[in-house]
């Protein structure tokens, strides 16, 4: 069965092609009650469950314009760094040259991670076996992320390489952009990843010996991303830094996995949407927001999860909540008392 169907058996309704505009609050109580849609309709109930993914931008700018506290968080940006699965093989593996994976062990995986100058330099999402894919939400931009199928067998291994950016680094757009400057920061880097890769979905690239040295690519292996990629300097795209910090941490992986940094190891811009650029605030023990009580932000696009499993697990826990607080609203007893969450 599948998770729609679940939901109708339960007595659950699903609305497609219904982009929520607007939040509903109850005048009285300034709770949560319910949804604006872009078609017009109105769906009111006793709580809403905000679980809209960190790409949905609609819903900050909508929060924003109504007043609705939103706090900037750490985030990270960088590129997705690929290179033949049979390498990443043979460095995990410790295979002989020329030897082939024996045919029961999976495609070997990585994980990496340093600091640098206060900054995490560290890869996210590695694919093993996998495709770097387009996940832009806007006509004028070109983000990357990575994929892979179940069986692990495209001949590319990726992962991201990412830099983290804090609060401070995205001051300077506070004054245009406010709240919102974390995701000015992203779309900034996404525009110009577009411009740099000409179009039509293709991503600029640079082989990552290029990258450091500081010089275009010549030429560009191949790749397993289906639209294109374009020789472009990403050194001089990227803010200096992110260049500065990546520069020595792909040096530093290089030397704990001998061969990661080879001349055909391919950087491809950008990975910009790791996490949220904000956190939208709740009770750590109701999942309320502090302000608008009904409202359970949930999953990454709230700001606490990051990656499938940990906001499907965000989910399932507010989910609970929600309706402990309906079933506590409805015997007319008191909720447990919210505690004014500061990070």
């Amino acid at each position: 069965m599948s998770i729609r169907d679940s939901i109708i058996a339960a007595g659950g309704e699903v609305h497609f092609g219904q982009r929520m505009t607007r939040l509903l609050t109850d005048d009285q109580t300034g709770s949560a009650c319910g949804v604006e849609t872009s078609t017009g309709h109105t769906f009111k109930g006793d709580a809403v469950l905000l679980a809209t993914g960190h790409s949905a931008r609609d819903i900050y700018a909508q929060f924003a314009s109504q007043g609705i506290r939103m706090e900037a968080k750490p985030f990270a940006v960088g590129v997705r760094i690929e290179h033949d699965q049979s390498l990443i093989d043979a460095i995990q593996y410790h295979l002989r040259p020329g030897e082939d994976r024996p045919r029961f062990l999976p495609a070997a995986r990585y994980s990496v991670a340093t600091k640098i100058r206060d900054r995490g330099v560290h890869s996210f999402c590695m694919c093993p076996g996998g495709f770097i894919v387009p996940c832009a939400t806007e006509n004028d931009e070109v983000v990357v992320n990575g994929m892979s199928l179940s069986r692990r067998d495209s001949r590319f291994a990726n992962s991201g390489i990412v830099v983290t950016v804090e609060p401070e680094d995205t001051a300077p757009l506070e004054k245009e952009h406010g709240i919102l400057a974390g995701i000015a920061f992203q779309r900034q880097l996404e525009v110009a990843a577009c411009l740099a890769g000409g179009g039509m979905q293709k991503a600029p690239a640079q082989r990552a010996v290029d990258f450091i040295a500081g010089k275009i690519s010549s030429s560009l292996p191949d790749t397993s991303y289906f639209p294109g990629i374009t020789s472009a300097p990403l050194h001089e795209i990227l803010p200096a830094f992110i260049v500065e910090r990546m520069r020595e941490g792909l040096e530093l992986f290089g030397r704990q996995m001998p061969g990661f940094l080879n001349k055909d190891a391919l950087l491809i811009g950008f990975e910009t949407r790791t996490s949220s650029p904000l956190r939208i605030p709740r009770d750590p023990v109701t999942f309320q927001h502090p302000d608008v009580p009904m409202l359970f932000p949930c999953g990454e696009g709230a700001g606490f999860a990051g990656g499938i499993v940990s906001a499907a697990l965000d989910g399932m826990k507010g989910a609970e909540c929600a309706c402990t607080a309906i079933k506590a609203q409805s015997a007319g007893t008191s909720q447990p008392p919210q505690t004014q969450q500061t990070s």
